[in-house]
């Protein structure tokens, strides 16, 4: 999809490229894959369910190494924080979604702008279905993948309900989704986008013929094809031209 070449070029201020040369057109893909937290919303989710119930530093400090690649089984990290949120009502995460959860700036444009180009979007997320879907709905986004919380009378249990794809939507189930979608599809992954912020997202960035690092971990912005470290989601039009 990209013409690979051995260059790093701050294309404008707070937007790198690296191994290509710009500008593509967005017509010329298929798809764009996005991670959730931190990406197309501003808040870690995960992190501000644990508010409610006293715990957010000690939540905050796993995902934040989760994310930066410090903790290599992420699937444990994150089986640990959700057992620190058992008695969270799902009243308690309404509130969440209604007070704390925005999206980032730029996010609305670039998802019209690729739906406009005749691209289907995806949000593969390793948060939870009670904000993917909501986000979902919000945005008209095409396919989703995300955990799903166990809930008795009205509150979370501190578990996740494993599903027919597994129990965890990890790194490796963010790429399996995306290669599976674009199957779906009947595109190369080649002709797909894929945008993230953390370590859990590199599986997917990987296979995608266009990676774009989001205001990103160190580990994410190294190998990404596009780093957008400053200004909104929409900068990514200032490469890929509608």
């Amino acid at each position: 999809m990209i013409e690979a070449m051995n260059t790093t070029t701050e294309f404008a201020p707070g937007l790198v490229l690296q191994g290509f040369k710009p500008p593509l057109k967005l017509s010329a893909f298929k798809l764009i894959a996005f991670d959730m937290d931190s990406t197309l919303i501003n808040i870690e989710c995960v992190d501000e369910i644990a508010d409610a119930v006293g715990c957010k530093a000690e939540v905050a400090a796993i995902t934040e190494a989760a994310m930066r690649g410090e903790i290599a089984d992420y699937k444990t990290s994150l089986r640990q924080r959700v057992a620190l949120l058992k008695g969270v009502t799902l009243a308690e995460m309404d509130r969440i979604y209604r007070e704390r959860l925005q999206l980032n700036p730029g996010a609305t444009e670039l998802v019209a702008a690729c739906q406009q180009a005749g691209l289907k979007v995806l949000l593969v997320s390793g948060g939870f279905t009670h904000f993917t879907d909501r986000v979902r709905d919000r945005l008209g986004i095409d396919y989703t993948r995300s955990n799903v919380f166990d809930v008795q009378n009205g509150a979370l249990t501190g578990r996740l309900v494993d599903q027919a794809w597994g129990d965890i939507c990890d790194g490796a189930e963010k790429r399996k989704m995306l290669l599976e979608t674009c199957a779906s599809l009947g595109i190369s992954p080649g002709q797909a986008i894929a945008m993230g912020d953390g370590a859990n997202d590199l599986p997917m960035m990987g296979e995608a013929g266009l990676s774009v690092a989001y205001h990103a971990k160190p580990a994410v912005r190294e190998r990404a094809n596009v780093c957008i470290n400053a200004g909104g989601l929409d900068r990514l039009l200032e490469v890929i031209k509608p």
